[in-house]
């Protein structure tokens, strides 16, 4: 029996994963987990609150800060680019020193990032602002490794499903505050509204979250493990940063730069090539090249990754199409670009949980393939269907529902497919592949704005025309697709596995 064991561990590891879906099955969630979850929901709530109430406002932004629409992406983007490098770093530094501890300080800095966000005068002080409330959404992975030891395995998607209609209730209240305290008192009042709430919470944490980290100081025991790859998150970080760069210049025309546009590539080539090698030797990688080419987990975070690019190219775009004055937009005001996403997020809203509950019974993959099919449709229809406000609502409501399936079925993926004691690691890494999508998406939106762009008779300014939406959209749809044969190619894999579906 003993031999038996030994010939076959993998055949083994199997048997006890079964064994653990089957008694996960009958385990209860305990009431301590809930209360975390509940906690862990409303900080998710507050920066997707924090996030969309911005979002509306972006025209405002480009006038008031006399910028191109290439150079107002940068206002998601550099937001999004420190996030996506902290994200990893905050998720290793969890698995040593602790969730809640470190959960702490990142919330600091987010209480600090926000709490400055309505005093800034110039696009340069705004850029600031946004890399510190950057740094604060590294606190998601932190969440989530929260909810994997609390919750049983078999439960994981319902808790994560909870955190991301939370996501989704924190987007129905930014939008509908944010189109009013735009409207009313400006675009400033949007930051100083989040500033008891941040506060709030980091009291909330510091009382009521109780997490027995004794398993994960144990990691630190070993020195190798306590090292941050500092040199990958600059490697990396410049990487981006030049590639996004190199699209703002092709956005402005401006190619009479000393750098020109294929100088500013070549930087981003030859950082990424150094990222990669880095990450390759270093004993603490910021990405951890071994579990990322996992051939369930790679195709999985691509997903995810095309989540966040299709949802950020939806909050760069939408505005600009409800604001801009016919025949090249609709004409109407804050409250109106409000209502028109609203079905968005409260379709995400219903779908966050209940995606999650589909999960557990389900499987992942399931939803996984539905998810990415409803979001090809969503973007196909916006393509074909974008003339009046209630068809952009409609179509709006059909992606947002298969972006929920999708992102809560591959992070599920993840979650189960990720040893133990590198969960904050991976899901930070998973983090950071999404954030780098959702950073590219505003980019590509403001590419095709900028590109295509004329003026009106009587009006000062100029506007994207009709062809910069349909290009937007259509790329939207091509990317979709590729998603829809990513689940196939994840469908294989899991087949193959026989352990997580």
């Amino acid at each position: 029996m003993t031999q038996s064991r030994q010939k076959n561990p993998i055949g083994l590891d199997k048997m006890k994963i079964s064994q653990s879906n089957t008694d996960g099955l009958q385990e209860k969630i305990p009431s301590s987990a809930w209360k975390t979850l509940a906690i862990l929901s409303l900080i998710a709530t507050m920066v997707m609150y924090a996030e969309t109430m911005l979002v509306p406002a972006i025209p405002d932004l480009i006038k008031d800060f006399h910028i191109s629409y290439g150079m107002s992406s940068w206002i998601l983007t550099t937001y999004l680019i420190a996030g996506a490098i902290m994200t990893p770093i905050t998720g290793k530094l969890s698995d040593i020193y602790g969730r809640k501890k470190i959960l702490l300080i990142v919330m600091g800095i987010y209480a600090l990032g926000v709490s400055l966000g309505g005093f800034v005068t110039d696009i340069y002080q705004m850029l600031a602002i946004r890399i510190i409330q950057g740094i604060g959404m590294s606190m998601f992975p932190i969440a989530f490794g929260i909810i994997r030891e609390l919750f049983p395995r078999s439960k994981l998607a319902i808790g994560q499903g909870i955190i991301t209609s939370m996501f989704a209730a924190g987007a129905v209240i930014g939008l509908v505050a944010g189109g009013h305290l735009i409207q009313n008192f400006g675009w400033h009042a949007t930051f100083f509204s989040i500033i008891p709430i941040v506060l709030s919470l980091l009291v909330i944490i510091m009382r009521f979250i109780h997490v027995d980290d004794s398993h994960l100081q144990l990691n630190g025991i070993n020195v190798s493990k306590n090292k941050i790859d500092v040199q990958g998150a600059i490697t990396l970080a410049i990487s981006i940063s030049a590639f996004l760069m190199a699209l703002t210049m092709v956005e402005n025309n401006d190619s009479s730069n000393l750098v020109t546009i294929p100088g500013v590539v070549t930087i981003g080539i030859v950082y990424m090539v150094l990222f990669i090698m880095i990450e390759r030797r270093s004993s603490a990688p910021l990405v951890n090249l071994k579990i990322l080419a996992n051939k369930i987990i790679l195709p999985a975070n691509i997903m995810v990754m095309i989540v966040g690019l299709s949802m950020f190219m939806v909050f760069q775009t939408i505005p600009v199409l409800i604001r801009s004055p016919t025949p090249l937009g609709f004409g109407e005001n804050p409250l109106m670009t409000t209502n028109v996403q609203l079905p968005f997020a409260i379709v995400l809203l219903i779908f966050g949980p209940t995606s999650g509950f589909i999960i557990s019974k389900l499987g992942s993959i399931k939803p996984i393939i539905a998810g990415s099919i409803i979001s090809a449709i969503g973007f196909t229809n916006l393509y074909l269907n974008h003339s009046t406000e209630l068809l952009v609502s409609v179509n709006l409501a059909v992606l947002s529902t298969g972006l929920s399936l999708t992102n809560v079925g591959a992070m599920n993926v993840i979650m189960l497919s990720t040893p133990k004691t590198d969960v904050g690691a991976s899901l930070g890494m998973s983090t950071l592949i999404r954030i780098v999508g959702a950073s590219v998406g505003p980019a590509i939106a403001a590419m095709y704005m900028q590109t295509n762009k004329t003026s009106l008779p009587g009006i000062s300014g100029t506007f994207p025309t009709s062809d910069s939406y349909n290009l937007i959209f259509l790329t939207a749809t091509i990317i979709s697709c590729a998603s829809v044969m990513l689940s196939l190619v994840l469908y294989k894999q899991l087949k193959k596995s026989k352990i997580l579906d």
